[in-house]
């Protein structure tokens, strides 16, 4: 079934709109050549955006795919980009419709048009040095889904101290949810979680050497949180700041609503 015939359907009284909606929205794929399938419609079916991931894919078929999601989207998030991807993109998009996170490995490919903000925020913190690629990662993906972000980097537990005023900066901003990056023995979200009245992700990132290393460690510590903590797969800074960018969108969304109905909180 096409949109036609679900608009069709919806005409002749045989589909309420509900259930059009629904079926609309399975709809939304461009294809390019017979490798890849975009899914244009991600976003306002789930509230995630589509992203690219570079890794394993031909720097032209990057550009490609590139290409295609912008002309849908307006914009386009690549991951774990290359330097012979950038290359490629650079040569393709030119580097003034280009934004290069060396950190995160990430590429945001546009036309110009700004990634629509939503009111959510989202707090990004990395236990140590080592563990900001992962963090930076998440903070890409959580903008571009249009929440503002708050870093605060290099406060893990050899140091609590420096989490203090970290903590006071980020309570200041009133994130949504929280990303915390830590490889090693992964302490750092745990900690966080039980200082914090929002949703903490625990990113275990694989900056860890040793018995447990590879951030084998930080997942396993992690999960046994006693803590509440919701925990994401080893360097996995893409689903952590998509996650965190729900839940702040979310809460964003509800206060909206709450001030269009004279609810809101003041």
């Amino acid at each position: 079934m096409d949109l036609t015939d679900i608009l069709r359907a919806v005409k002749d009284g045989k589909m309420d709109l509900e259930s059009a909606e629904q079926q609309a929205r399975g709809l939304g794929f461009v294809s390019y050549m017979d490798i890849a399938k975009l899914d244009s419609h991600r976003k306002s079916r789930t509230g995630v955006i589509e992203a690219i991931l570079a890794d394993c894919k031909a720097p032209d078929d990057v550009v490609e795919i590139a290409r295609v999601m912008v002309a849908e989207s307006k914009r386009a998030l690549i991951t774990r980009v290359s330097l012979g991807h950038l290359e490629a993109l650079k040569q393709a998009f030119g580097e003034d419709k280009l934004e290069w996170n060396g950190r995160a490995r990430t590429v945001v490919i546009h036309d110009g048009t700004p990634a629509p903000r939503t009111g959510g925020i989202v707090g990004i913190v990395s236990a140590g040095t080592a563990d900001i690629p992962a963090a930076e990662e998440a903070k890409v993906v959580a903008s571009e889904m249009g929440c503002e972000t708050v870093a605060v980097y290099d406060v893990g537990v050899a140091g609590i101290h420096r989490l203090i005023p970290a903590m006071d900066k980020l309570k200041a901003m009133r994130p949504g949810a929280i990303v915390v990056a830590a490889g090693r023995e992964g302490t750092l979200p745990t900690i966080v979680s039980g200082l914090v009245d929002v949703p903490v992700i625990g990113l275990p990132v694989s900056t860890g050497y040793g018995a447990g290393g590879g951030g084998k460690a930080a997942l396993l510590a992690m999960l046994q949180s006693c803590s509440t903590l919701a925990v994401v797969n080893i360097d996995a800074g893409f689903v952590a700041g998509a996650y965190a960018a729900r839940i702040a969108n979310m809460i964003a969304a509800a206060y909206a609503h709450g001030k269009e109905e004279g609810t809101g909180q003041k």
